[in-house]
């Protein structure tokens, strides 16, 4: 047995190697001659030994070549005009899918939500460090100012004294240093929205150029000035409350004597 197919597996190889001689045409050419000479015993051991057979099916085919049978498709893709309209086609599936069984639930992605969540993310985040970055350049100017204040009390301690003199309370020389602060920002605050009204100008030309999109424009609402003047002024009111005291305790005694 075992010389047999040691003789079996030589003239395989033989025979391969003489067929290797001849293309794939010739090869078929042969075997089509040579198939008119078999008898049905050795077509029934071509068909059983010879020849490989593909699992595949018709369907499993043309779903692979890309056709689709459109009354059982395998998705859809809807392309909503506006977001409007794409949220009522997301409440829509999610009333259908509220009645029916989970294994015959719609299951979508929003991809325009997916996209606008990242930008929203994106957008926050950026925010959020700009925010930082304000509230540390607020931080600077409130100390400032209460310095600029305390050296101004400092300077005016005379002027404090003939106050003080005339009948002044304290209350009313702590009103005085308020009154100037609130003044300080009040003026500061509309400085600043007045500027950024005017860089309002160029940035927006600039976007337009830049994107074409009329609609997109940077733009300060009058509600939100009127709220950061107010936040000046209180700001600065905080940052004078301690130099307007200390300007308050003075002694009018003391302050007159000094020079």
């Amino acid at each position: 047995m075992i010389v047999a197919e040691q003789v079996k597996m030589q003239m395989a190889q033989a025979v391969k190697q003489q067929l290797s001689q001849y293309d794939y045409t010739q090869l078929a050419m042969m075997l089509e001659g040579s198939m008119q000479t078999y008898t049905t015993e050795q077509f029934v051991k071509y068909h059983d030994e010879v020849l490989e057979f593909s699992d595949s099916t018709y369907e499993s085919n043309m779903r692979e070549l890309g056709v689709v049978d459109i009354d059982e498709p395998a998705s859809i893709n809807i392309y909503a005009a506006s977001f409007e309209e794409k949220d009522v086609i997301e409440a829509a599936i999610e009333d259908y899918n509220k009645d029916v069984p989970e294994l015959s639930q719609i299951a979508y992605t929003d991809y325009v939500g997916l996209m606008m969540s990242s930008i929203t993310t994106i957008i926050n985040a950026i925010t959020y460090v700009l925010i930082s970055f304000v509230a540390v350049s607020l931080i600077v100017s409130s100390i400032m100012i209460g310095v600029i204040t305390l050296i101004s009390v400092q300077e005016r301690t005379k002027e404090i004294g003939i106050l003080r003199a005339l009948g002044a309370s304290k209350r009313n020389v702590s009103g005085v240093f308020n009154a100037e602060t609130v003044l300080i920002g009040g003026f500061a605050g509309a400085i600043g929205v007045g500027i950024t009204y005017l860089l309002c100008i160029p940035i927006n030309a600039l976007l337009h150029y830049l994107t074409n999109i009329p609609n997109l424009s940077a733009y300060l609402p009058v509600p939100v000035a009127a709220m950061l003047i107010v936040i000046s002024m209180l700001l600065t009111v905080v940052a004078g409350i301690i130099p307007s005291r200390s300007a308050a305790k003075k002694e009018p005694v003391v302050a007159l004597r000094t020079e």
